[in-house]
């Protein structure tokens, strides 16, 4: 089988980021394991048929797993179809036939202004005055302020943040670079954790990771992933709690506070303007509540 020259296509060519193979491996070796039961003698020819795709995903939605998860495992399982019909010879499009479930609108959630502004008004209240309590204050803060991705913040060296200039420059997918804006709030914020980080013995070259943990070891997602849901959790009654919720909250406010969508966009690290226009039915929701409490006969 080609599987594992897939993976390697996908890193070495594709540049993919490792977050985003594994994600391929465990949809395609759940595919492979449904149908060859062990058999690794079959080939994928064999096994990639429109009637396996077919029984795999009513496997699927019998062990109640979502239309977004199963469209995509689907989407995966075409990627590497193309692979093989580029590179390998495979013959035919099993996936032409193949109709994805359909997906329930779900609109990005965010934390409101007053409860960002309430975060920082009050951040005595909600960080404490040691190493840790600072790095989480100015963890947080960088999510708000510039809308990066939580890999995006583990991987933040101190070269890439330019107090002179007021800029950070972030290496998002497919190692394309940005540069965001920073305020003069955020910078004070982090001159207090370089001193605090410094003091504690840990490094802080230029070379060096930003962030790292309370025993000076890199961060890991799952950590920062547990630190912003308990600080949101202070503010806000959000079900989900998370870095990503920040960087919606990032494009949503922006958008509120009439920003352009192309400027999001690029901020964002979106490659297309599609991605970013999902943020418009926040706003519009918005504009729709500010109607009816205003127009007498809304």
């Amino acid at each position: 089988m080609k599987v594992d020259l897939f993976f390697k296509y996908l890193q070495n060519e594709k540049r993919y980021s490792k977050h985003t193979i594994k994600s391929y491996q465990t949809d395609i070796e759940q595919f492979m394991d449904f149908c060859c039961n062990g058999n690794i003698e079959i080939t994928e020819q064999e096994i990639l048929t429109y009637q396996n795709i077919r029984a795999w995903i009513y496997d699927l939605n019998e062990l109640s797993v979502s239309s977004r998860s199963i469209n995509r495992k689907l989407s995966s399982l075409k990627t590497y179809i193309n692979y093989l019909k580029k590179y390998h010879g495979f013959v035919g499009d099993p996936m032409a036939r193949i109709t994805k479930p359909k997906l329930k609108k779900r609109l990005p959630e965010f934390v409101s202004e007053a409860s960002m502004v309430q975060l920082e008004s009050s951040s005595k209240n909600y960080f404490s005055d040691d190493f840790s309590g600072i790095r989480d204050r100015f963890m947080i803060e960088l999510f708000y302020i510039t809308g990066m991705r939580l890999s995006e913040l583990i991987n933040l060296k101190h070269r890439d943040i330019d107090k002179a200039s007021s800029t950070i420059k972030i290496l998002g997918k497919r190692n394309k670079e940005r540069i965001c804006p920073l305020n003069t709030y955020v910078i004070n914020v982090y001159d207090d954790y370089l001193k605090i980080k410094g003091a504690n013995g840990f490094d802080t070259g230029t070379e060096s990771y930003v962030f790292v943990r309370d025993n000076g070891e890199p961060m890991y997602p799952k950590f920062v992933y547990n630190k912003v849901k308990h600080y949101l959790g202070m503010v806000t009654g959000l079900d989900k709690k998370s870095p990503h919720v920040l960087r919606h909250t990032f494009a949503t406010h922006m958008l509120n506070n009439g920003a352009d969508l192309n400027a999001i966009k690029e901020l964002l690290g979106h490659s297309s303007l599609a991605a970013t226009q999902v943020y418009t039915h926040n706003t519009f929701a918005k504009i729709k509540t500010v109607y009816k409490q205003a127009h007498p006969r809304a």
